[in-house]
Order: structure tokens, then sequence, then C-alpha cells
């Protein structure tokens, strides 16, 4: 893999500096009082910028119509399976992450431990070899390099991502339809979680597809800027030229838990009907998508 971020303008390599220090800060502040040995031994072993600012194709431009902002994509390695838990040990460190004061750049990051990552590289995971390929090391504890990536045969990678299609998609269809008739039911927290789980699952759809991999989260920022790493097209799905296009999505991406559990939660009709229509549009974008890679893995299979 790379390294070095020359490439990358000098407030970004200071965001990026900064966000490497919080990232050790609450992971050793989640491991203090562990005694559980896997604890005491824990250590992050590397921390990989992968994505549109390791190849140098970021978009960052918040003030424009469309409003579009690339994230810091990263990739931490953990020495412990264990130590993946995202709940358990990293939860706090993506909240400090969205409140940081001099870091205005978006930062999404998933955890997996060393065993994981080579494993995913011999298996010809598509996710896991880009990052070996075009993903830069901004901190490593040892200089122990990834396994070699094994690509997948193309009859191989043609199988999986049309099971991916055909087992995942139906899901974000049916969704999308239970949040339809809820919405007209006046069942508006049943809509809007409904909307959720049909965009987490559009989203998933998309990655395993065309990755062979989608995170295990059920924040659909997250998974919406992962996808829109790979097909950036897919931003213009959501508007962010209006502040309120903004707070709706966030208001439906804390629908996951917070329909079900809040009294609080609330989500007009105006919102829930503009999010259909962008949850409609977005499902449509990403069954040409994957149709189209499915089309090509067919046309390499066949050769």
């Amino acid at each position: 893999m790379k390294s070095g971020i020359d490439h990358l303008p000098p407030v970004k390599q200071r965001e990026l500096a900064r966000v490497i220090e919080v990232l050790h800060e609450e992971f050793e502040d989640a491991l203090k009082e562990g005694t559980a040995d896997f604890k005491k031994r824990g250590r992050i072993l590397k921390i990989v910028l992968f994505g549109s600012y390791a190849r140098g194709t970021f978009v960052d431009e918040p003030h424009t119509k469309k409003g579009y902002r690339s994230d810091f994509d990263l990739l931490v390695i953990v020495n412990n399976r264990k130590l993946a838990d995202f709940a358990t040990y990293w939860n706090k460190a993506a909240d400090r992450l969205m409140r940081l004061p001099d870091v205005k750049t978006p930062v999404s990051f998933i955890v997996h431990s060393r065993r994981e990552v080579n494993t995913a590289l011999k298996q010809g995971q598509y996710f896991f070899v880009d990052i070996r390929r075009d993903g830069i090391v901004l901190y490593e504890l040892d200089d122990e390099p990834l396994a070699n990536p094994h690509p997948a045969k193309p009859r191989d990678a043609l199988r999986v991502a049309g099971d991916y299609f055909q087992d995942r998609m139906p899901h974000a269809e049916k969704f999308a339809k239970g949040a339809r008739f809820y919405s007209q039911e006046g069942d508006f927290k049943e809509a809007a979680f409904l909307l959720h789980q049909s965009i987490e699952q559009a989203y998933a759809t998309l990655l395993l597809v065309l990755t062979n991999y989608s995170p295990p989260s059920h924040n659909i920022k997250f998974l919406r800027s992962l996808a829109e790493d790979q097909v950036q097209d897919l931003a213009d799905v959501w508007p962010r030229d209006q502040q309120r296009y903004i707070a709706w999505f966030n208001i439906i991406n804390e629908a996951y838990v917070k329909a079900r559990y809040s009294r609080h939660y609330e989500i007009s009709q105006e919102a829930l009907f503009w999010l259909s229509e962008r949850v409609a549009a977005l499902i449509t974008q990403v069954e040409t998508i994957c149709q189209a890679h499915i089309e090509r893995l067919k046309r390499q299979a066949e050769t």
C-alpha cells in the first residue's frame, strides 16, 4: 500500500492528523477499564485511508447547488476481532468525530481485525482488494504487510453478485411499499422505520454487488457515503442545497432506533412524502447500476 498524503491540501492533511489522534484517544479510553486479556493487549495495527481522498478524486463543494462533500473513508485494523465491535469500542469515537470543530470533512470508518482483512483479500473481495491497491497507510504499529489479494474468477464474481442482487434488492422494494402503506394510514413512525430499512437495503445491495462487501451498519449516512464513493452520480438522489432536505435525511437516519423506541420521535407527512420520492429514485438507480454491472460480469465470464 501507499504512504503519504502530499497530494491532499494542507488543511485536509491537518484534519486527517486530528482524526487519527481522536481514534487513538477514544480506543484507549474504551479499553482502560478492561480486565480481559484481549483488552489489555488491544492495539490498533493500521489506519488506512481509502476511497476518493486516497485516489485524489474527492469532491469538496458544500456551498454549491449540489452541496456535496466527500467523506474521509478509513479502515481501522485491530489485533483482535472482538475489538472490531463498533457499538462497544467505537461509537464514542464516531460521535466525537462528528462534532470536532477543527475537522470540517465528514469522517466514515470501518473496523476489522487483521485476520478478517487478510481472509477477505485471499477470497478476492473487491472492496478490500481495492483498499490494498489504492489505500494510503496513515498509521501503522508494525510494518507487517496485508495479504496479497487473490482476485475472484469472473464466473465466481458473476455468481456472487447475482446472488446478492436477487436476495437483497427485493427487500428494499418491499420495505418501500410498506412505508407507503403506513404513511397513507397515518402511521408515520412505522413508515419512517420502513423507509430507513429500504434505504439501508438499497445501499447494501449496491455495495455487495459492486464490491462483495457491506459493513454491518444501520447508519444510512455512512452507507450512503460508501455507495456514493463507488458511484458518485448517486449523490444526485439526495439534494443537499436546502437545509430541510439535510434535516429530513438526518431524521430518517435516526428512525432505525428512535421511530421504534422514542415517544419523542416525530416526522412530518411532508418529509415522508419527499423521502418516499427520493427512495423510489434511489431504488431505480441502484437497480440500473447493479444490472449493468452484472451484465459486464457476464461478458467477462463468457470470454
